[in-house]
């Protein structure tokens, strides 16, 4: 087997382990504060900014994001310049295996965030297919936060923007970035906002209802798993 096929499947699980350490609940804990009975029991930057403040919760998100970029980085520099699409699939299997360590961390029972941190991260290190179109939902993500201060709700409409404009990048850049070649970028972009959504499928009812909180605005604590915010 070649070498960096090897390294590349180690690096998947590894990608999982990075992805389960919980930097939100460690600084909540460091402080004294079980971040699962603080507002809404996510383990997630945003609740922690409700715990430790506004400061804390954007080094949180960083952090988060980071620890989705650097897997990603790191294992660039093992695919090879043709990109075959065996190289392809395990790149970004270690990016998938690096988020569903977050929202299923093996250090935390399971119980963790929703992804949306290290999901940036991921997608900004898959250079350049996947950059590009995280810049553009990630600037969709800012626009729509600061309209409605909902971020559940940008969220959830940057994600299902995201493969959207990687198709739009696609049938617009010429040459490599062919379909043929990148479909596997495209299926496993929707299966990432398929379930970026499906995660907050009670953020979702909350907004119907009208009870959704946004950001800055209090609220009662809850040691439920109500998983309000974004992690």
């Amino acid at each position: 087997m070649d070498l960096n096929i090897i390294i590349l499947c180690l690096m998947v699980i590894g990608g999982y382990f990075i992805g389960s350490v919980p930097f939100a609940f460690l600084f909540a804990k460091s402080k004294g504060i079980d971040l699962r009975k603080v507002g809404s029991g996510n383990i997630g930057a945003t609740n922690l900014g409700r715990a430790l403040g506004k400061k804390w919760a954007i080094l949180c998100f960083t952090i988060d994001a980071f620890k989705g970029f650097l897997p990603m980085m790191i294992a660039g520099i093992f695919i090879s310049k043709n990109q075959p699409q065996s190289e392809m699939w395990l790149w970004m299997a270690i990016g998938c295996a690096t988020i569903l360590g977050h929202i299923y961390p093996i250090f935390l029972k399971f119980k963790g965030g929703k992804g949306a941190a290290t999901s940036l991260g991921m997608v900004l290190g898959l250079w350049p297919y996947f950059t590009i179109p995280g810049i553009v939902s990630f600037i969709i993500w800012i626009i729509l936060f600061l309209l409605w201060r909902y971020v559940s709700l940008a969220s959830i409409i940057a994600s299902i923007a995201f493969p959207a404009i990687l198709l739009g990048c696609i049938l617009a850049e010429s040459g490599s970035w062919t379909f043929g070649s990148l479909w596997p970028l495209l299926l496993v972009s929707i299966l990432m906002a398929t379930l970026v959504v499906l995660k907050h499928k009670d953020n979702i009812k909350r907004l119907i209802d009208g009870e959704e909180n946004r950001a800055g605005k209090s609220e009662p604590e809850n040691t439920e798993a109500k998983e309000n915010e974004e992690g």
